[in-house]
């Protein structure tokens, strides 16, 4: 395998599949072999973009000999795909969350160790470059505050907000933090959806360290931010800028000695550099960077939230604004 291109297949052809097929047509190393889709002129239009063909179904794609594929179909369908592509030898990068449900996420985990695949769940933004200078300088946390607020789009609205966008904080949080929860609060309610548009959460960890999440679909601005504090240092990222800004305190002297550091990053588009990582995950076999048990720990954590808001919900009687349970 590494002395020929990785064979690729994009499975789901919607804003996520596209943008998939976009990168791994760009990608060096890498042959995108084909894109399936149910809606075959889907298929087609993106096949034709991204000078691949369309595929009609999974049972037509495993003959083709593919090494890998990026599975981007809706969320409740993530389980069964993945497992039939596991099951034939076909590495898998599923798109976050990586499954329906807890017992469905153990389903896939166990698959891709039992056929020997690698699984990858698409938390684009661990390889966001501010996240990535973000690891090289977290000492001990003691306080986050997180706001990932969006415009108003159609995309998405089968699941939850936490689920669509909390989701990627609560798993960086687990990466910087790794620790477990010991108090979680929520509130969250649907406004335009029948589903969770707006959620605030309050995750307390065994270290000490608290966390404040809000995430919304529903703003009149886009913001993409998160801040830390650990001693004598407040850390700020920018998810979007692709930025961080280390402010230092030193101790002594009269008066505080503050520092302000632009911490180097890389620029990159972070799809790109996740997709890259998951090639050469496939090419030497190491584990991937975001693994099963990674996406379902963050899928946890994503249902502890949920619980929360679900409790809220029943303790100011706010019947009208429970929301449905079923993703």
């Amino acid at each position: 395998m590494s002395h020929r291109p990785i064979r690729v297949a994009v499975i789901g052809a919607g804003e996520f599949g596209e943008n998939h097929a976009r990168v791994w047509s760009e990608l060096d190393g890498v042959e995108l072999v084909g894109v399936v889709d149910a809606n075959a002129e889907r298929a087609r239009e993106v096949a034709g973009e991204y000078r691949t063909q369309a595929i009609p179904s999974l049972e037509a794609l495993v003959p083709r000999q593919v090494d890998a594929a990026s599975l981007a179909v809706p969320t409740q369908e993530h389980a069964s795909v993945g497992r039939r592509l596991l099951e034939a030898g076909i590495d898998v990068l599923v798109e976050k969350p990586m499954a329906a449900s807890l017992p469905e996420a153990d389903e896939l985990i166990a698959a891709a160790q039992h056929f020997g695949r690698i699984l990858q769940v698409g938390h684009v933004e661990r390889f966001n470059p501010a996240v990535v200078a973000a690891q090289e300088i977290v000492r001990r946390p003691m306080f986050f505050e997180v706001h990932r607020l969006g415009i108003f789009s159609r995309r998405s609205l089968d699941i939850d907000v936490v689920y669509d966008v909390m989701i990627h904080d609560l798993d960086i949080l687990l990466a910087l933090i790794d620790s477990s929860v010991t108090d979680l609060k929520a509130v969250g309610i649907p406004v335009i959806t029948d589903k969770v548009d707006i959620a605030h959460a309050r995750v307390e960890f065994a270290t000490g360290a608290v966390a404040n999440l809000t995430a919304s679909r529903i703003s009149t601005e886009r913001v993409r931010k998160m801040r830390f504090f650990q001693e004598h240092e407040y850390i700020s990222l920018d998810f979007t800028r692709q930025d961080v800004l280390r402010i230092r305190v030193k101790p002594g002297g009269i008066e505080p000695d503050i520092g302000f550091e632009k911490v180097p990053t890389t620029p990159e588009e972070p799809l790109r550099a996740e997709l890259r990582a998951f090639a050469e995950s496939v090419r030497t076999r190491k584990p991937p960077v975001v693994d099963g048990r990674a996406g379902r720990r963050a899928l946890e954590l994503a249902e502890r939230v949920m619980a929360g808001i679900l409790d809220h919900a029943r303790r100011v009687q706010r019947d009208a604004f429970v929301p449905q349970v079923v993703r």
